[in-house]
């Protein structure tokens, strides 16, 4: 049976490709109001909400930079400006920037962790309120395996995949009295244009972890 989300405004980071993407077409037919984020895809993001908007879908799309606490701010106040509620808020931006520990560079720790995990705090910071203020909400961030199994030449991602678990856990008992869930979701390996990127024995080590 299909989810029932008439009515609903549903927010995801990351929507114009692969898992993200994925999501907002699923809400769209579930009937929710959709909003997502993009950093530079500006043409598929045009197309997106066009091919939206033609099946009777309320959409709005919303450039920035995940990392950047107001931005993500500004985002969360452009959908409650549009439809006054925010009822599902989905974490699903993420980056990858492989390599060995003994050769990989701060920017690459640094732009992970900022995207992965630093985002996912910037859209719950900017969702709180709201959401406690309406006494309802569901949050959902994406974490991934690698943040519990590890895996040889991902440390900066499984890091900020598995810090994506401890603070969720953490929220969800800060909201939890509010009627506000905060739930994750830890795929394994799903075959996208990010993991399309990823070298075979890093690709073969996620699959071996599932």
């Amino acid at each position: 049976m299909q989810a029932d989300f008439r009515g609903s405004t549903v927010l995801v980071t990351g929507g114009t490709r692969g898992i993200g993407r994925a999501l907002v077409e699923a809400f769209a037919d579930a009937g929710a109001n959709v909003a997502f984020t993009f950093r530079s895809s500006t043409d598929a993001a045009a197309a997106l909400v066009d091919q939206l908007e033609a099946e009777g879908v309320e959409a709005l799309s919303l450039q920035g930079d995940v990392a950047d606490l107001d931005a993500a701010q500004a985002h969360v106040d452009a959908v409650l400006d549009r439809w006054d509620t925010l009822d599902v808020l989905v974490n699903n931006a993420g980056i990858t920037r492989d390599g060995l520990l003994l050769r990989m560079g701060e920017d690459d720790w640094d732009a992970v962790v900022e995207t992965n995990l630093k985002g996912v705090f910037n859209f719950c910071k900017a969702a709180y309120m709201p959401m406690m203020r309406q006494q309802s909400g569901a949050i959902v961030n994406i974490s991934s395996v690698v943040g519990t199994t590890g895996n040889a030449g991902q440390t900066n991602y499984a890091a900020s995949k598995a810090g994506i678990v401890g603070f969720s856990k953490s929220l969800a008992k800060e909201l939890g009295g509010r009627n506000v869930t905060v739930n994750v979701v830890a795929p394994g390996y799903v075959q996208t244009d990010m993991t399309d990127e990823l070298d075979d024995e890093t690709r073969e080590g996620i699959l071996d972890a599932v």
